[in-house]
């Protein structure tokens, strides 16, 4: 700060490119006693330095705030602390959100499906059980429960009423809280459990970023007796005769072909009712409970609601002596076919398939590939502890395979569009008893 000489009084004079101006005293010899810097013209040097000082402080503050609410992903949410606040619900506070993948095995008997039913309480779905483990064990807060795109939350595949899944994978934000799966299984029933967790992009979404699905198809083998010959269920055992011909129909999927008779509600004209199968076999038998069993195994990109089960409803059709082998070609076509719906006890997703984008972010050095080999041995423990045994228990207790089998006759596996829509009144009590329990494979 400089002084004008001559003042009874001292002023400050500007000092351009000055922080903070300082005082410049006179001689001492000519010093007076109102040439003496007052306590408030000193008050007056030293705030804009506390000011400055205690603005940038603030602003160091401040950024730590920000960047921390930016990555919990929460610009408005409040950090609460304090010692006394404890358990999973704190620790979930504390925990950044992040996108991942889970891994989920399931027994779908007693489930109306995988896709919750938000509001109705009067059918039990998996997505029901899951939320629920998902909001106890503090990985998410407990109204996203209620609304589930505040999680972004996606199934790969909406598996119907008693289907199964060995390889289902949901994606969605979580907290990365510790232990992680283990909190989330203490939450669950043992026949529904998360096996592997992945993170992945923000974007991602694992019903659109699927490539394929893979499912299996678990049978009594009685199911490809011929209609003529009297066999008895338990001692029946497929020949390789049956299974060659078993296996050379099911390859006749192979390909893209018009699947408009292999669902409900699509027209021969509808572009979507056109699906990509890549492979479809049957495995050899193997006997459980003293009952032979066999699995078929189908890979495509997507498939529509029941599409699976009347695909092998109709080959089944084919090997009893129902139906004629060129039914295939005609199911394809725009003439409306009836096709048989097998029972959906025995259908299971294996596993979804990301191929596009594991090339493409799997070894980007930030994010795996969503390939789950260091499961697979939990994947087949599951499968033989909950799966099959309820499979086969349900097969051997209410007979699905062999009630369904005895409606084949009822279908007229040669008539016209017009002569099947005059007979749909007398036939819906009978698609009642094709077991028509809602049991379905994937839509889309």
């Amino acid at each position: 700060m400089a002084t004008r000489p001559g003042g009874s009084g001292v002023r400050a004079l500007p000092a351009p490119g000055w922080a903070v101006p300082p005082v410049c005293p006179r001689p001492r010899s000519h010093r007076s006693p109102s040439a003496v810097v007052s306590p408030q013209v000193r008050a007056m040097a030293e705030g804009p330095r506390a000011a400055v000082a205690g603005q940038t402080k603030r602003l160091n503050s401040g950024a730590e705030v920000a960047e921390r609410l930016e990555e919990n992903g929460h610009q408005n949410k409040r950090l609460k602390g304090g010692a006394d606040e404890e358990g999973a619900e704190d620790q979930g506070k504390k925990s950044p959100k992040r996108k991942i993948v889970l891994l989920m095995a399931y027994s779908g008997k007693g489930y109306h499906g995988m896709q919750r039913n938000v509001g109705s309480s009067q059918f039990k779905t998996i997505e029901d059980d899951l939320v629920s483990a998902l909001v106890q064990s503090g990985c998410i807060p407990e109204n996203h429960g209620e609304d589930m795109k505040k999680m972004s939350f996606q199934r790969c595949a909406r598996t119907d009423k008693g289907v199964s899944a060995a390889g289902q994978i949901v994606s969605l934000k979580v907290r990365l809280i510790d232990d992680i799966l283990e909190k989330i299984n203490n939450h669950l029933p043992s026949h529904i459990r998360i096996l592997g967790l992945k993170r992945v992009t923000g974007g991602f979404n694992s019903k659109n970023k699927c490539d394929a699905r893979t499912y299996s198809y678990m049978l009594p083998t009685f199911a490809f007796a011929h209609k003529d010959h009297d066999v008895q269920e338990e001692v029946y055992r497929l020949d390789k005769e049956t299974l060659d011909r078993v296996n050379k129909l099911l390859s006749c999927y192979k390909g893209t072909h018009n699947f408009h008779n292999f669902t409900s509600q699509k027209g021969p004209r509808d572009p979507s009712a056109r699906r990509y199968i890549m492979e479809m076999y049957c495995g050899e038998p193997f006997v459980r409970e003293n009952m032979e069993f066999a699995v078929i195994k189908v890979k495509g990109q997507s498939f529509m609601m029941h599409q699976i089960r009347k695909m092998i409803g109709l080959v089944i059709a084919i090997v009893k002596g129902y139906a004629a082998e060129s039914i295939l070609e005609r199911s394809w076509g725009e003439e409306k076919v009836d096709v048989p719906k097998a029972p959906g006890l025995g259908l299971v997703l294996e596993r979804v398939h990301f191929e596009k984008y594991n090339r493409r972010f799997g070894n980007d050095g930030l994010h795996e590939p969503l390939e789950w080999t260091e499961e697979e041995e939990k994947i087949a423990v599951f499968k033989e502890q909950y799966i099959y045994p309820t499979i086969i228990n349900t097969e051997r207790e209410e007979k699905s395979m062999a009630n369904w089998l005895s409606t084949l006759p009822i279908h007229d596996f040669n008539s016209s569009a017009v002569e099947m829509q005059a007979n749909n009144k007398n036939s819906k009590n009978s698609s009642d008893l094709e077991g028509s329990d809602g049991c379905g494979d994937d839509s889309d």
